[in-house]
C-alpha cells in the first residue's frame, strides 16, 4: 500500500501531465483561429478543429480525472511514456479527438 505522500505526488505529477497536454491542445486551436484570420482556413475548417479539442480534451480530462490508486496507476503510465527509448508510447490526444467516420 502506498503512502499519502506517495498518493499526492502522483497527484500532482498527473495534474501536471495534464496541464502540459491540455496547453497543446489548445495551441491546435489557436493555430486554427490564426490560419482563419489569415484566410487559410474558413469557418467551417475552424469549427472542426474547436471539435476535435473538444473531443480530445474530454478524453484527456478522462485519463487525469483520478484519485487513489488510480491517480498512482495514471502516473506510472505517464512515467512509462515519458521515459526515452524504452517506455510507451505517448498518448497523441489530438488524434483520439478524431470524429469517427460511419461507413
Amino acid at each position: 500500500m502506498s503512502t499519502k505522500a506517495e498518493r499526492r505526488a502522483a497527484r500532482q505529477q498527473v495534474a501536471t501531465y495534464h496541464e502540459a497536454q491540455l496547453a497543446a491542445l489548445v495551441q491546435r486551436v489557436a493555430e486554427a483561429v490564426d490560419r482563419h484570420r489569415a484566410g487559410e482556413l474558413d469557418a467551417f475548417e475552424v469549427d472542426e478543429v474547436i471539435f476535435q479539442y473538444q473531443r480530445a480534451a474530454r478524453q484527456l480530462w478522462t485519463f487525469c480525472q483520478t484519485t487513489g490508486a488510480q491517480a498512482e496507476f495514471a502516473a506510472h503510465i505517464i512515467q512509462r511514456m515519458s521515459h526515452d527509448g524504452g517506455g510507451d508510447e505517448p498518448i497523441d490526444w489530438w488524434e483520439r479527438g478524431q470524429a469517427h467516420r460511419r461507413r
